[in-house]
């Protein structure tokens, strides 16, 4: 990946990104407790101007060799409809691979045949079975499980594949098991794990200790060795950076790499880099959390400047300082500056606690299942 910093030899931001996230709408149908979007009960739909000023950028620098993905998130997508979504995706030339994060209360058959024309890799949000989903709520308060469930459905009777995101509360062992196995109850292909975090406008519950975290994904990644059905996320993130480090690159090389530079366009063209999460947000000395709009500049050409946005600076910094100073760095590459800023008031802070809770805990837990 090519880099730019501004100038110092500290942690550069990449200009080629492997993944983009596209905002179509700010709309959420539901209204989940832990939810963190500023914007969420908003209708503010992205214009056509908007995705294709995108798509010409990416045109440029798209090629076969460097495969990109496209992540349509940060809101309900559904919520557009079918045929403004198709609009969007229409512009896109072929090769890219796109991918939508749903709650799934909104997919019939339209949805998946839509799904299957343009090759959308789906990842249903459902922190597991019934029960543990009380924190995900419609507008009206009420639950939101049958109407999830109900497009889960859908999905598998058209045969569109899935993977499968839980927010998780409570890290008990017990959870681990009953997660995974609804995982596998439902036919997730993959299935991903998010601590509850406190961000935007979500202000967490009382963290819990890092301890309980190591159990979880130590007992979530047991339950995979015995009944490898779904892949997990998190292992293969820790199974990665393993296998790179044993084929011959050291950890010096990984941690000099550039900062995957992630990224995102808000409906209005916004463009915020590193951190998905920091899309709408300000900040009290530096303003809002974005390098430019795609309306007025290339999207390359707001990546190669980003490096000298005041905010990204400190954000890069912070980076710079996990590098040298965490021994988990190889595995996360010290960036998530959301975490950082929601967490500790600043953008070049360094231990927060989602990275224990995630990063620090699916390391260790990987570790202690071994065989």
């Amino acid at each position: 990946m090519h880099s730019a910093s501004d100038g110092d030899s500290g942690a550069a931001l990449g200009l080629r990104p492997s993944v983009l996230v596209m905002q179509p709408t700010t709309l959420c149908n539901l209204d989940c407790r832990y939810c963190y979007l500023p914007d969420r009960a908003q209708r503010l739909n992205m214009s056509p101007a908007v995705n294709r000023a995108v798509v010409e950028s990416v045109a440029r620098w798209s090629d076969p060799a460097h495969q990109m993905e496209v992540l349509w998130h940060a809101g309900e997508p559904l919520t557009v409809g079918v045929r403004n979504f198709e609009d969007l995706l229409s512009e896109w030339p072929p090769g890219i691979a796109h991918h939508i994060q749903t709650n799934a209360t909104l997919i019939d058959e339209a949805w998946c045949a839509l799904f299957d024309r343009y090759h959308v890799r789906v990842s249903v949000s459902i922190d597991g079975p019934r029960g543990m989903n009380a924190d995900r709520v419609t507008r009206g308060g009420g639950p939101a499980w049958r109407r999830i469930a109900a497009g889960i459905a859908v999905l598998r009777r058209h045969g569109t594949p899935f993977h499968m995101l839980s927010v998780v509360r409570d890290p008990a062992p017990e959870a681990a098991r009953l997660i995974y196995s609804h995982a596998c109850a439902i036919g997730a292909e993959a299935l991903g794990i998010l601590p509850e975090e406190t961000k935007g406008s979500h202000g967490g519950r009382s963290p819990t200790g890092k301890s309980e975290w190591v159990s979880f994904f130590a007992e979530l990644f047991t339950q995979w060795r015995a009944n490898p059905v779904v892949r997990l996320r998190e292992l293969e993130s820790v199974a990665n950076c393993y296998d790179a480090v044993r084929s011959g690159i050291t950890a010096a090389e990984v941690l000099s790499m550039p900062v995957e530079p992630i990224p995102t366009v808000s409906y209005n063209g916004e463009v915020t880099v590193m951190s998905p999460d920091l899309a709408g947000f300000r900040h009290p000395r530096h303003g809002a959390f974005t390098v430019g709009n795609v309306l007025r500049d290339p999207l390359e050409d707001l990546l190669s400047g980003a490096g000298s946005v005041p905010w990204v600076r400190e954000a890069l910094a912070g980076v710079d300082t996990c590098r040298r100073t965490c021994r988990y760095a190889v595995v996360c590459g010290g960036s998530w500056p959301a975490n950082k800023y929601f967490e500790l008031g600043r953008l070049d802070g360094t231990e927060t606690n989602f990275c224990r809770n995630l990063h620090q805990a699916k390391t260790e837990g990987a570790l202690l299942c071994q065989p």
